[in-house]
This record gives C-alpha cells, sequence and structure tokens, in this order.
C-alpha cells in the first residue's frame, strides 16, 4: 500500500515543485513567530510521553490544563514533524481549555526531532530524506496510530472521556485526520485540517472516501497556491461532506501559500493564521460536548 497510498502521491506532486517553491516550504526554529497569548489563558502543565504502538514506541507532547478534565485533541504535525513550533502551538490550545496531544509521526524510523534545525527543500538530501519519512507512512499506519494515541489521551486523568476529541492536521497531517475520523468514529467530534496535502485523489486509497465512515464537524482550511494547484478538491470535499450530511465548513485562505500556519514557518501568514485558528476554536467549543 505504500508504493500507491496518498501520502506518497502528494510528495510525488510536491516534488514537480520548482527548487525556488521548495525554499518558501523550509521552516527555522530560530524563527519561531511569537503567538498571541489569551488574556484569560489557563495554567498548563507539559511533559514528553511515550507511547506504545504495536508499530514500537512514539515520543509526542503532551499538555493540558492544570486542573480538571478537558476534552481531548490529537495534533498531526507537518512533515518537519514535532517540534517547537507545535509544542507552542498545543500549549496555546490548551490555554484554552483542551488536553492536547502532539505527537512525532516518524517515531519507527527517528525520535524527534526528525528535520534538520533549518530544513530547506533546496538542499536535495535533506528533502529526500524529509520525502522518505513522509513515504513510509500510510492509510494503515495512520489506523494504528490513531487507535494507540486515542487510547492513550483516553488513559489520561486530564481527559474528559465523556466529551468528544478533536483532531487537527497540517500539511501531510491532513489525510490523518479524515483517517483518524473514520478510525474511531463514535469518539472524534471534531476534525481541521490546515493547508492539508492529498485529502483528494485518484487512488482508491484516497482519504476524502472515508468521509462517509465519519461521525465529525469539520473545518478545512485551504492555502491559495493548494487550491490554483486542484481547484476542484475543494468542490469533491464539500460535495462528500453533503452527502455524509456532516457540518464542514470548506475555504480557501486568501492570500496564503501552503504551510501558512505555523509559525515557524517561512510562509507563516500571522492575519490568516489567526483567523483559521478562531474557526477553529468555534468548531471545538460547538463539536466536542
Amino acid at each position: 500500500m505504500c508504493e500507491h497510498d496518498d501520502l506518497v502521491g502528494f510528495a510525488r506532486r510536491a516534488s514537480e515543485l520548482t527548487r525556488r517553491q521548495f525554499g518558501t516550504l523550509a521552516v527555522g526554529v530560530g524563527l519561531l513567530a511569537t503567538l498571541p497569548r489569551l488574556a484569560d489563558a489557563a495554567e498548563t502543565a507539559g511533559s514528553d510521553v511515550e507511547i506504545k504502538t504495536p508499530d514500537g514506541i512514539a515520543d509526542a507532547y503532551f499538555v493540558h490544563p492544570a486542573k480538571g478534565r478537558h476534552p481531548a485533541v490529537l495534533i498531526w504535525p507537518d512533515i518537519f514533524g514535532l517540534r517547537p513550533a507545535f509544542r507552542e502551538m498545543a500549549t496555546r490550545l490548551a490555554e484554552s481549555g483542551y488536553a492536547v496531544l502532539v505527537i512525532n509521526p516518524f517515531y519507527r524510523i527517528k525520535k524527534a526531532p526528525t528535520a534538520p534545525e533549518h530544513p530547506d527543500f533546496n538542499d536535495p538530501p535533506t528533502r529526500e530524506a524529509l520525502m522518505a519519512l513522509m513515504g513510509s507512512l500510510n492509510p494503515t499506519t495512520a489506523v494504528t496510530d490513531a487507535k494507540s494515541f486515542v487510547t492513550f489521551l483516553d488513559s489520561q486523568p486530564s481527559v474528559d472521556i465523556k466529551r468528544k476529541i478533536g483532531t487537527t492536521g497540517y500539511c501531510m497531517g491532513g489525510p490523518f485526520v479524515l483517517r483518524t475520523a473514520a478510525t474511531i468514529p463514535d469518539r472524534v467530534g471534531a476534525g481541521a485540517t490546515f493547508h492539508g496535502g492529498g485529502l483528494v485523489t485518484d487512488k482508491p486509497e484516497s482519504p476524502h472516501l472515508v468521509i462517509p465512515k465519519t461521525k465529525a464537524q469539520y473545518l478545512i482550511a485551504i492555502a491559495e497556491n493548494d487550491d490554483q494547484k486542484e481547484p476542484d478538491a475543494k468542490r469533491v470535499l464539500r460535495e462528500s461532506f453533503a452527502k455524509a450530511h456532516l457540518s464542514a465548513e470548506v475555504e480557501v485562505y486568501a492570500g496564503t501559500q501552503h504551510g501558512w500556519c505555523p509559525p515557524d514557518s517561512m510562509v507563516y501568514n500571522r492575519e490568516q493564521s489567526e483567523k483559521a485558528w478562531s474557526r477553529m476554536l468555534v468548531l471545538f467549543s460547538k463539536a466536542l460536548a
């Protein structure tokens, strides 16, 4: 399945970009933007954790409000993996009242950090290494990991298991949002993707085809230049959600480039990232009941 799965297909499409376009996807820890802080932010507690899965031990970061029980959120990072930017994003979400797990999706191969400190797709060895990591994942690993990570969350004292779980994904993490919701439909109440890659493909295992198996509500935030490359994807997604009778906000964010949401991205768009973040919070507030 690896040979033809949606992630490899997305990797192949991405590899067709010019070197200059690849450069815009580079991130650097030292370039991390400062995220706004809530005036009434909850005090949080966070720690590195290890989660046993059928395929090994996954390293991850778990952060939650210091007091009480809260709805859980599972975050699937982009190709650059678990790093300070995603720890900060997870902490910010915890400050809004959620128990948040952000994972290293490449734990089968190596522990985080899985990308160089300043990864640049203009560098062929870096590009090849990151693409190889992404190509190691497939729909089967997504199902395995979703079950393991949700089981971990439901075992935590800070998680309110009476409330639904949310899941978010960035770039290559987008397909994992849909697959998580399809794997555990009665547990996942909300899914949000940000510049998700490969959500709609012509393969029999295309992520959008699992939508009828899910019961969640969705936010699909699309980069403008991704929409220009695949203008029909948003229509397919909207029609798929409508046929499944699922509430979904599918929007192209004007002026954005693929990768615009993480604060360490060289194409970070603060205004549109904040808009997408606020829409996610609205989704969670109504769907994680």
